[in-house]
């Protein structure tokens, strides 16, 4: 599979969680973009989502990652665990706002990731982590 249709696949699986959770969200389209999705809230702000989907159990790069982050963007990682092509697999999903992602990046010669190992490691309270996308009390009104 290829790298565009892994993001593809991704940017969509996020997409269609949005809108399952009753939210307003957009994608946006190109091939070169740091915002993949908008998110209007309920309270009134609009919040901007940039996914990163890798098939495999790998770290994901972020060469495009501008660090530090800023307040009301987050990063979505989205892994298929090597079981992209199993549509009964889920991913694995954290979410992340994107002033605390560079928590989570290494340097490898010119390449920037974000670092499966770290992640999984000090990452669980954004693993499925919705909520933090689209408010609490919309969560605990679709019964998660």
């Amino acid at each position: 599979m290829s790298k565009y249709n892994t993001n593809m696949a991704s940017e969509f699986y996020v997409l269609s969680m949005l809108h399952r959770l009753g939210v307003d969200a957009a994608l946006t389209l190109g091939n070169k973009k740091a915002v993949d999705i908008f998110i209007h809230r309920e309270d009134g702000r609009t919040v901007t989502v940039d996914v990163k989907g890798i098939a495999g159990a790998f770290d994901w790069p972020a060469d495009n990652l501008e660090l530090p982050g800023k307040p009301g963007h987050f990063i979505v990682l989205v892994s298929y665990n090597g079981r992209i092509e199993d549509p009964s697999n889920l991913p694995s999903v954290w979410i992340i706002p994107s002033i605390e992602i560079g928590t989570f990046t290494k340097v490898y010669g010119t390449r920037r990731v974000v670092s499966r190992s770290l992640i999984r490691k000090e990452g669980n309270k954004y693993k499925d982590a919705w909520a933090t996308l689209v408010g609490d009390s919309l969560i605990s009104r679709q019964g998660f």
